[in-house]
């Protein structure tokens, strides 16, 4: 790295460490790892519509140094795609904050789900030795490009091409577990690969809104533990979501007192996804108001401005739903969403509120 360059890095660290990110462990490795060796020349940021590349240097250095995602791969690699977000080198205080949950010490073994850009595998090679990290990666190319990076830097953790929702058994059992995708339920084979004792950490992805980081640990067959906050990760590939048929468009007045600003709260987010499973919620500010919109995977949905009717398209009424369940989550008390946890087990998983044996949600 030239001067600049060392001094950037130096700064980023500096943010991630007087937020309360990294321990002293992690600092040193942070300053050891430098961001720019794992992000390729070609990048793109994510644009309101689409990704848009980054067209010169002096825009790839603030972003690289950034405390953002830097896109590294749109639509799987295809030409001329619609320029949607298929890898990246995550944002810099997520992948610290994930990694502060994952709670390493000396000797534990570590299975990364995502090795994208080798960004993650190498710090944790560095916080652990190579011969105690394991990383699966979908796509070859990726795979073969992370490795290349990886080697380039001085180190060489495993990098296996696979599908992460398996894990990698033949490298098996791990003390940690860290997926750098998002998924929508946990796979029980990934429980299975971990120690008793051990953690797993992994953001999920919640069509209603927002995801989730959850910290579980690993015990009696069983993985459990709490939501660590919000979280927004590319899925799994093998946990996509098809898009749904367009909203009908013919729509329906309905009268309501719920602001729809009220709904744009994590707690409620938590709470809303495991109540009505496939409801998907988006929003937009404009002219100094919050549009909210609500969609299923049937062509149903609806749509509120705050002092306005709502207006329900579709066979389902689904202002009224969305009502009835936050009714139910103010009765709950309006809890936050660290309130909220998961537990995975053989027989599938259950959203659960305030400890496990209270759950909202089997699946």
């Amino acid at each position: 790295m030239t001067t600049t360059q060392e001094a950037q890095h130096a700064a980023l660290v500096e943010a991630l460490a007087i937020r309360g990110l990294l321990s002293p462990e992690w600092r040193k490795v942070w300053e050891r790892v430098p961001r720019d060796a794992f992000v390729p020349p070609v990048v793109w940021r994510q644009g309101a519509e689409r990704c848009e590349l980054v067209t010169t240097a002096t825009e790839w250095r603030q972003l690289v140094y950034s405390d953002e995602p830097v896109v590294t791969q749109v639509d799987d690699g295809a030409i001329d795609g619609p320029g949607v977000a298929t890898c990246s080198n995550s944002k810099p205080s997520m992948v610290a904050g994930m990694l502060q949950l994952l709670d390493v010490q000396g000797g534990d073994k570590v299975l990364e789900i995502g090795t994208g850009t080798g960004h993650v595998a190498a710090l944790l090679s560095e916080r652990l030795g190579d011969d105690h990290v394991v990383s699966v990666e979908i796509d070859p190319t990726l795979a073969r490009q992370a490795r290349e990076r990886l080697a380039a830097a001085g180190y060489s953790p495993t990098v296996v091409t696979g599908d992460g929702e398996q894990g990698c058994r033949q490298a098996a059992p791990y003390n940690r577990l860290i997926s750098t995708c998002a998924i929508r339920h946990v796979p029980y084979e990934l429980v299975r690969q971990v120690r008793p004792g051990g953690m797993l950490v992994t953001p999920l992805a919640r069509d209603f809104w927002s995801g989730a980081v959850v910290q579980l640990a690993v015990q009696d067959g069983r993985a459990s533990g709490p939501i660590r906050g919000g979280a927004s990760y590319m899925p799994m590939r093998s946990h996509r979501t098809p898009d749904g048929p367009p909203v009908q468009a013919t729509g329906r007045a309905t009268d309501t007192g719920l602001d729809p600003r009220r709904l744009l709260n994590l707690g409620f987010a938590m709470y809303a996804g495991a109540r009505l499973p496939g409801v998907s919620m988006i929003h937009a500010e404009k002219g100094g108001t919050v549009e909210v919109w609500l969609m299923d995977q049937t062509g149903s949905g609806a749509c509120c401005e705050p002092d306005e009717q709502a207006w329900q398209f579709g066979e389902r009424d689904l202002w009224r739903e969305i009502e009835k369940v936050y009714a139910e989550y103010e009765a709950l008390g309006s809890p936050s969403s660290d309130d909220f946890g998961l537990t995975v087990t053989a027989r599938g998983q259950e959203v659960w509120l305030t400890h496990p044996g209270r759950v909202i949600v089997s699946a």
